[in-house]
């Protein structure tokens, strides 16, 4: 099982990023990448469909022959993970708790700001793991629901953005967080702009490259790497296929993504 693909979906091309930093931590692994594109966003569905989309969205990844699956989206993790991991064999692993690790693993850390989907804060799945982890947390957890379009029109470093992040952030620093979970995919893609927003002090901390961090320790734990010295290769299938797609996850890998597949689940 070792060269086996890994599986990664997401609801949209959100979850690229997340493949992007599993590429450069792992260079050597295959990657089958669904999106769902179809039926994003996710956030808005209630958590029985979110459940039975992320089966169905793993079955798929399994009759490909993947050894590992990666949710890579927060609201799928926050509602669907306990019950995938039950079902199926193969490991399956979710944003939310590398996320959760990361910030802990700062001791100083003590006022925690969260910025998520609808579903994703919603669902107080970051607020009960962080919770449960280290008492006497102070949280602040905000819906971000016009940050996921702005990213994908490219407007990252754009007026409407910096308006709609002084919205969303500007109370959180007012009262004094150290730390700033992204906990949605798409929003690594502003670390850019976030690094010059906030002040000095306040430590970010974005879901796509701890999660990578967690695949790479899982698949050494598992022996399951790669054994091959090799470019691994991108399979990308979507629910639904525009120009705009394609647009998107070329920005999201910072690379041409190649062929992309239509599926139906």
């Amino acid at each position: 099982m070792r060269n086996a693909p890994l599986g990664i979906f997401d609801s949209g091309v959100g979850g690229l990023t997340v493949v992007r930093a599993v590429q450069q931590l792992l260079p050597s692994e295959d990657i089958v990448y669904l999106g769902d594109t179809a039926r994003v966003p996710y956030g808005s569905k209630s958590p029985e469909t979110i459940r039975q989309f992320a089966h169905e969205d793993v079955r798929f990844l399994l009759d490909r022959g993947v050894k590992t699956v990666v949710v890579a989206c927060n609201t799928a993790t926050a509602h669907a993970l306990p019950s995938l991991q039950e079902r199926y064999q193969v490991p399956i692993i979710g944003v939310i708790e590398p996320g959760v690790e990361a910030v802990l693993a700062d001791p100083q850390a003590q006022r925690v700001g969260i910025i998520a989907t609808r579903g994703t804060v919603r669902s107080h799945a970051y607020q009960h793991a962080l919770a449960l982890r280290r008492t006497g947390l102070i949280l602040h957890a905000t819906p971000a629901p016009l940050l996921v379009p702005l990213v994908e029109e490219d407007w990252l470093d754009h007026p409407s953005t910096h308006a709609a992040l002084h919205t969303y952030l500007d109370p959180m620093l007012d009262r004094g967080i150290d730390t700033l979970l992204l906990a949605c995919t798409h929003y690594p893609l502003l670390v850019p702009v976030l690094s010059k927003f906030l002040p000095d002090g306040v430590r970010l901390v974005d879901s796509a490259t701890t999660c990578a961090e967690h695949v790479k320790q899982e698949l050494t734990k598992l022996d399951l790497l790669a054994e091959e010295e090799k470019a691994g290769k991108l399979e990308i299938h979507l629910t639904d296929l525009s120009d705009q797609f394609e647009d998107l996850s070329r920005r999201f890998l910072a690379r041409s993504p190649g062929r992309i597949m239509r599926v139906s689940l």
